[in-house]
């Protein structure tokens, strides 16, 4: 093992606890700054005057869970956020006046409705007091569409949907198109002409194209909808259609990734600039006054940055800076001053923590594809810093959810946790991710715990083989899909690794399926082509053999299991089952219940007291360091149901 004893120990808190500040937004007119902080111990919305953030206004009171989002109204006179109930994804939608509840201001729930989420269909540049909002309270499958006024808080019906997965709506809120999977698995788009969904789809995508193609929204006056489109190509690209006349222009296109994002002007809509990401993000322009911004930035950071909020007339932007080996930081930059005012710092507790580099690499798979994938090593073993500590060391395989998710280049608190630990850290886009093009995504199809777990072990291979990690002394860890994987890695290859951590993992993809939310039954088929259709012999029993629970009795290294109870996308019966059949084969499990969580820990007391039990029982398996777990269960509601004993300090 590296010798560690010079190096602090981080503690978990510093990591994971609530941040000082985070989510800075600048109002729409550009007289507030906004941001969440904790007000006892919860994270709450607060603001301030722009140009005197001494200021201070707390505008929210949300108490035992943390508000997940929040939004500037387009009018800039009122504060909105959204909130479910101990992690049900059941999210209803707030507002809060200027005045704030530390004033007396009143919070108003706009969508007070039972089992009911809402949706953002639709936010106007021109009807600044007006929002399109869908809800499924009617139906849970699907989401009617509601004009939402924001001085009353009356909710008119737009449109009664019985079909329709999602809309798209131009600037004066006009529903122009209805979307929603075809019988081959990929997505039929209908115009809305005067209200009226039209009989056929004026666009077609196969299954292929349907998770990388999509409308990228209107111009402000409408003359033009961008596209970011894989049709008859492999990486999506951005193209603007003329309304009047049908034409696409090809505007952005890259080589290795899909265009990811698009910076749009706030008052006209019309794209400014694009990104994209294969080993790490790049920044394109096509106005050249925001190449100007940008460059002038760029002199200004190290690291990693962009645009985290505007004004209207654009002349004040709030921009994150991510050093990389440091804490991200919040700046307020006046386009006009050319001047940049740091806002605030998300973690000041972790300046001069000894964080460790992170190393974009390309790994090969057995087949030829690539694997962009990103490797954090243990300080103090890697003192030429070329990505190969001086001797290999034990590692952790962190693998992400989805699966049509990705991994990304940047701080990373678990990597900066486990590498301060004594691991190196790999987390790979294996096939399934996003962003690669559609060949990539679709090398995925029907390849649960065949190909995509095959990835998995070839970045293994290429670790012990680079002199990264001792083969005897890796650990995979990942959340939903990725405790899947977790799953599938100790069920499927059982000597491969030395132990797994599950976080809200399917065991039983049969029972995962049965059991979706009933707002994802629009798409089922997409889950069905690409996973196994439970409804063919052939689809059912490809689920079964994709499927950890089957093979339960192959498990013979030591497992940690964390679920939330209110889990709606993977319920609580898929942790229950495999430490069930665990337990009766005597193979070591240890399983932590949270009751006031769903898919995945938003609370920090109890995020922080699962990865206390991870990182002892990680040290206990691979030898690495942990803290002391000390009093952070009983801050937390966290329940051990089993396996107590197999973790030191519980």
């Amino acid at each position: 093992m590296t010798d560690f004893a010079n190096t602090p120990l981080i503690p978990r808190d510093d990591l994971f606890g609530n941040p000082s500040r985070a989510g800075g937004k600048i109002s729409p007119d550009g007289k507030w700054v906004s941001w969440m902080a904790p007000w006892q111990g919860v994270m709450n919305v607060f603001m301030a005057p722009a140009d005197d953030q001494t200021d201070v206004r707390r505008m929210t009171a949300a108490e035992g869970r943390p508000i997940p989002q929040y939004f500037w109204a387009p009018d800039s006179q009122s504060l909105l956020y959204i909130r479910d109930r101990d992690g049900d994804e059941n999210y209803l939608l707030y507002q809060v006046g200027l005045d704030g509840a530390e004033n007396g201001g009143v919070e108003k729930c706009l969508t007070p409705f039972e089992n009911t989420r809402v949706q953002i269909v639709g936010v106007s540049e021109t009807q600044r007091d007006r929002l399109l909002v869908g809800l499924n309270d009617r139906d849970p499958r699907f989401h009617d569409v509601h004009l939402l006024n924001l001085e009353t808080g009356e909710l008119s019906l737009v449109f009664e949907n019985n079909a329709w997965a999602g809309f798209e709506a131009d600037d004066s809120l006009t529903l122009r198109w209805a979307v929603r999977q075809n019988a081959a698995g990929g997505t039929d788009m209908h115009e809305i002409i005067d209200g009226v969904v039209a009989e056929t789809p004026r666009e077609v995508t196969g299954m292929e194209d349907s998770l990388i193609t999509s409308m990228a929204g209107y111009t402000t006056d409408g003359t033009i909808l961008y596209w970011i489109d894989s049709r008859g190509r492999d990486t999506a690209a951005l193209y603007a259609e003329d309304m009047a006349t049908g034409a696409r222009t090809l505007l952005a296109e890259h080589d290795r990734a899909d265009v990811g994002g698009t910076i749009r002007h706030p008052r006209t809509g019309v794209v400014q600039g694009w990104s994209a990401a294969y080993l790490r993000t790049e920044h394109h322009f096509l106005d050249d006054d925001i190449a100007s911004a940008f460059a002038f930035l760029r002199e200004r950071f190290e690291g990693d940055f962009g645009i985290q909020s505007r004004t209207d007339d654009d002349r004040r932007w709030l921009v994150w800076n991510d050093p990389l080996t440091g804490p991200i930081a919040t700046y307020l930059f006046d386009r006009d001053a050319m001047s940049l005012t740091r806002f605030y710092v998300t973690k000041p507790e972790l300046e001069g923590a000894p964080l460790q580099p992170m190393h974009p690499v390309e790994i090969p798979a057995r087949d030829g594809l690539t694997l962009a994938s990103y490797l954090t090593l243990p300080p103090g073993c890697d003192p030429d810093e070329d990505g190969v500590p001086d001797a290999a060391v034990p590692m952790v395989l962190l693998v992400h959810g989805g699966p049509w998710a990705r991994d990304n280049y940047g701080f990373n608190r678990s990597h900066q946790w486990l590498a301060n630990r004594g691991y190196a850290v790999l987390s790979v886009n294996f096939r399934g991710s996003m962003g690669f093009g559609k060949a990539f995504v679709n090398a995925a199809n029907l390849q649960w715990s065949k190909a995509m777990h095959d990835d998995l072990i070839d970045a293994v291979d290429w670790a012990v083989e680079r002199g990264v990690a001792q083969r005897d002394r890796i650990a995979i860890m990942g959340g939903s899909y990725g405790g899947y994987a977790t799953l599938v890695g100790l069920a499927f290859t059982p000597e491969v690794f030395a132990c797994g951590v599950d976080i809200v993992g399917p065991s039983n993809l049969e029972t995962l399926l049965e059991t979706i939310p009933p707002y994802w039954e629009p798409l089922v088929k997409q889950f069905h082509d690409r996973m196994g259709d439970p409804g063919t012999p052939e689809g059912l029993q490809a689920l079964k053999e994709a499927s950890p629970l089957h093979r339960a009795k192959d498990i013979v290294r030591p497992l940690l299991i964390g679920q939330g109870a209110n889990d709606p996308r993977v319920k609580q019966a898929e942790s229950d089952q495999i430490v069930d059949a665990m337990e009766r084969d005597g193979v070591p499990v240890t399983y932590v219940l949270f009751p006031d969580e769903g898919h995945g820990f938003a609370r920090p007391e109890n995020n922080i007291a699962f990865n206390a039990i991870a990182e002892n029982f990680l040290a206990e398996v691979l030898g690495g360091r942990a803290e002391p777990v000390g009093e952070t269960l009983a801050a937390s509601t966290a329940d051990i149901r089993a396996g107590r004993e197999f973790v030191k300090g519980l």
